[in-house]
């Protein structure tokens, strides 16, 4: 009996195993019931009949977007070739099973001689389509880390309700060759607060904390900690990037102390009395916020432990980049520079402090538009010969050749010679003086010009 039993068992587990072996061998060579390719059943065939099965259709490509069909291409056949017969087993693989399932997949096969451009005009349908759903929706913002009071903290991330477009197109592309193509929407996500980037973002952010900076102007020193310079910094995108409006209130009190664009000042004249110079001019130079906050920020991020404050500084006028930081002496205008005297209608040139030339002079007409304005100005260029063009009161157009020009003002003012002139008394400038510029007579308008320079501090009173 027992026998019997074993034997019994024996046959069982032989017809188990040779079940099993000819369903894997079944499996392995058929797909399985509720299986398509490109949207064509092949359930129950083998990779080679459902390559013949695929090859030999035809039909439009029609685009779905959350089953709401978006485009529809002109019916042609598949562009399989017997190449691509291998792309087929490698479906079987992909959906192979030890036991028959019931299980609907749809498998993309796509042939190698695809035309991809066949689906620009699928890919800006869906484009449109994705675009004109999400033109309600609200995009999600990513987490990031924050630079804030010296301290470093991570402002969570906020969901949206705006689809993904770049998702949408992926699914097109992935499901390439297939008559029937259905994209699945799903919302754009945020970069969580766990992300690797936003991990990155606060170890950068944490290199700024409790740095310290010397910030050197012409001969003081200032000592800046990080939280002096940086209001806010964020760090997106390899960048960092910085608000330095905590900067601002110590430039300001710097050009308060230092800066001279702008500035009255005291100056004693050709004469020896002292005059106090208008705030009017171009000459001088300030502290840049912006400039500031760019080095200093800079140093910070390299571990700069001092910064000159001579590259951070700007001007007004012809040159932009700023006059006379390096000069100390004289309020900023150092011991060269012209002097002019409205009053007494006569220049003076000084070199080192020693007055070269000086020299009666016809300024502009006494009048608000030809008036030659008082303030501290600086040689723009200078140029041999010239032709200074512009109008008269009465309109009319001038050009006038002149053998020395050195403008100071940008609206037109500067020294040159006069030869139509015939009218060099002291009062001549009352009624009739210049356009604005300093007339001088031809005979000595060429050493002045040879004792100017360009950027020359020309102060005028």
């Amino acid at each position: 009996m027992r026998s019997n039993i074993k034997y019994w068992l024996t046959g069982l587990v032989a017809l188990l195993i040779i079940l099993i072996a000819g369903m894997y061998i079944h499996q392995t060579n058929h797909f399985n019931k509720n299986v398509t390719i490109n949207n064509i059943a092949v359930g129950g065939l083998t990779a080679k009949q459902a390559f013949e099965k695929v090859k030999g259709t035809s039909g439009a490509t029609k685009v779905y977007v959350d089953n709401k069909l978006v485009y529809q291409s002109k019916p042609m056949k598949a562009k399989f070739t017997n190449d691509d017969e291998q792309k087929f087993n490698q479906a079987l693989k992909k959906q192979f099973s030890l036991f028959p399932s019931h299980k609907e997949i749809d498998l993309a096969v796509k042939p190698d001689n695809f035309d991809e451009s066949s689906l620009n005009t699928a890919k800006s349908k869906v484009t449109e389509q994705v675009q004109q759903l999400n033109a309600k929706r609200k995009a999600p913002v990513d987490a990031y880390a924050i630079y804030r009071n010296d301290k470093v903290s991570i402002v969570p991330a906020v969901n949206g309700t705006k689809y993904n477009l770049q998702n949408a197109i992926n699914q097109l592309n992935n499901q390439a060759g297939s008559t029937k193509i259905n994209i699945a929407l799903h919302n754009e996500k945020p970069l969580s607060a766990n992300s690797k980037t936003v991990k990155n973002e606060q170890q950068q952010l944490e290199k700024l904390k409790s740095k310290k900076v010397t910030y050197l102007v012409q001969d003081k020193k200032y000592n800046f900690a990080s939280s002096q310079i940086i209001t806010e910094a964020t760090y997106r995108n390899g960048k960092f990037n910085f608000n330095t409006a905590a900067l601002n209130k110590q430039i300001k009190k710097i050009n308060n102390e230092q800066a001279t664009l702008g500035k009255p000042f005291k100056f004693r004249t050709h004469s020896g009395s002292e005059i106090t110079t208008t705030a009017n001019g171009s000459y001088g130079w300030k502290i840049s916020e912006k400039k500031a906050g760019d080095s200093l920020t800079k140093a910070i991020v390299n571990g700069q432990q001092e910064v000159n404050g001579k590259n951070d500084i700007e001007g007004t006028g012809y040159n932009t980049t700023g006059l006379g930081y390096n000069v100390t002496t004289n309020h900023g205008i150092g011991n060269t520079y012209a002097e002019v005297s409205l009053a007494d209608q006569r220049a003076y040139f000084y070199k080192d402090g020693k007055c070269v030339l000086e020299s009666d002079i016809v300024s502009g007409t006494n009048n608000e538009g030809n008036k030659t304005p008082k303030g501290v100005w600086y040689i723009m260029y200078q140029q041999s010969p010239s032709v200074l063009r512009g109008q008269n009161d009465d309109g009319s157009s001038y050009a006038s050749k002149v053998n020395y020009w050195s403008p100071f003002t940008e609206t037109g003012c500067g020294f040159h010679d006069a030869s139509w002139r015939h009218n060099w008394s002291k009062t001549a400038y009352l009624n009739d003086g210049s356009h604005g510029c300093i007339n001088m007579q031809p005979s000595i308008a060429g050493q002045a010009y040879h004792d100017l320079e360009k950027d020359e501090p020309v102060i005028v009173y």
